[in-house]
Parts: C-alpha cells; structure tokens; sequence
C-alpha cells in the first residue's frame, strides 16, 4: 500500500530535495515542503526538481516567486501536512 511522505526542510536542501526523489522508489506519494527562505539555485537543486516533474513530486513553499514551487502560507502548509501518513523534518 503506497503512503504519502512529506518532506519539511529549511537547510541542507540540495540533501532534502534529493531524498524526496529517493523516496519515490518505493511507489510512495512524495510532496516536499521548503520553509523560509528560497530554493538555493543550484545545478543539483534545478535537476531535482526538473525531476519532481517527472515524478509528480509537488514542491511548496511559503516564499512568494520561486519558480517550480507553489507558494502556501505556513498556516495552510501546517494544515496540509495532516493530510501525510509521514512527515519527514529534514
């Protein structure tokens, strides 16, 4: 039976954003949750999340304009996040 996984990072996010790829190994439903502050831009986080696409991994973040992600305020971010069987702080 497949979970939904949810990943909450605010540093080390090239780390987090990789393992949100790794976690869809197992069939599960993967959605990453970036809080604070703006997905660095690196090579290895662009082709992360190019991969999310592939993957139907959502990214959410509660910073306005970063592209690839959609924008949540915390409040709903926190609501949401009841909706995952593990949520995963990273």
């Amino acid at each position: 039976m497949s979970k939904k996984i949810a990943v909450v990072v605010r540093e080390r996010q090239g780390e987090a954003l990789r393992m949100g790829v790794g976690l869809t190994l197992a069939d599960d439903s993967v959605d990453v949750f970036v809080l604070d502050r703006k997905v660095e831009e690196t090579e290895e986080n662009a082709l992360n999340i190019e991969t999310f696409d592939m993957m139907d991994i959502k990214l959410y973040t509660n910073v306005e304009g970063v592209e690839g992600a959609e924008y949540m305020s915390a409040e709903d971010m926190a609501a949401k996040l009841l909706e995952y069987d593990s949520v995963i702080p990273y």
